[in-house]
């Protein structure tokens, strides 16, 4: 009998797995175009085919992570100003699976505001059924907090200038950390950026492997990792006159709680005020 319950127990609860499996649909966003930017290109595909968005759904995201990301903004303004400063979450893997896991509108944009701009956005309304069961959400995409975003060259952008030690003072004093952006400005009919590896090919201005490459002529990178980050144009010439960058990346701030330990104490100078205070315990009465 007990053998039969086990068996039983098994069967339904495979049964309800497949239910649930089945129950939440996955929609790659924007189909085989992916995620990119195209006007209005996104507002169609969520309203194609009367596409209905269910609390336990996933979305799937598809892109270059080396111009864009996925920034999930909390409200319509955030989305219709393409606001990425205080966003509820941000994806930058180049594939990720985000899981609608509550009922109401979601607002997702990239970071790359040239790109947003142009309309790569995505507003879906997700609905609630209690007749289906929500699966648990796959394992998370890596997601970083945002920091700060600095313009490289301020101002100026990037471009050449008399001081070929420009971008050199310009990082020198700022101090970068993990989850925190560069903005490359420049006209992209003449320059890129190239993200290289080592310090070898920056000193020889050599851009033939690069970690990744950039040619929006507005391009939002973000520091994902610790260290040392190099930066050049591919034109030797540019580079030659000083057009190249070296930030140096420190980890994430994280917030510290120390454990509630007394507090140090200077034992020198307590035994000093012990031996004053004892000067006048046996002082004789007049």
């Amino acid at each position: 009998m007990a053998t039969r319950t086990r068996i039983f127990s098994f069967v339904l609860a495979m049964m309800m797995s497949f239910t649930v499996l089945c129950s939440a649909r996955i929609y790659k966003v924007g189909d085989s175009e992916g995620w990119t930017a195209k006007d209005d290109v996104y507002y169609a595909w969520a309203e194609a085919d009367y596409k209905e968005f269910h609390v336990g759904d996933s979305l799937v995201f598809e892109y270059d992570p080396t111009i864009n990301d996925v920034t999930h903004v909390s409200g319509s303004l955030e989305y219709e100003f393409c606001d990425y400063s205080s966003p509820r979450a941000v994806y930058n893997t180049g594939h990720d699976v985000v899981t609608l896991t509550e009922p109401g509108y979601h607002y997702f944009i990239t970071s790359n505001q040239a790109q947003c701009v142009l309309g790569q956005k995505l507003e879906v309304l997700v609905v609630h059924d209690p007749s289906r069961p929500v699966p648990p959400p796959p394992p998370p995409s890596k997601i970083l907090p945002v920091g700060k975003t600095y313009k490289v060259g301020d101002s100026r952008g990037w471009k050449v200038y008399d001081d070929s030690d420009f971008y050199n003072k310009w990082s020198e004093e700022k101090q970068f950390r993990v989850g925190d952006a560069l903005l490359f400005e420049y006209d992209n009919e003449v320059n890129d950026v190239y993200e290289i590896s080592g310090d070898l090919e920056f000193m020889t201005y050599d851009p033939t492997s690069p970690v990744a490459v950039h040619k929006t002529g507005q391009d939002l990178v973000r520091l994902t990792e610790p260290g040392v980050h190099y930066f050049v144009t591919s034109h030797s010439g540019y580079c030659e006159a000083g057009l190249k960058l070296r930030v140096i990346v420190g980890p994430l701030l994280e917030a510290v709680t120390f454990p509630n330990f007394p507090k140090k104490v200077d034992l020198s100078a307590m035994e000093r005020l012990d031996n004053w205070l004892q000067t006048f315990k046996h002082q004789p009465h007049h």
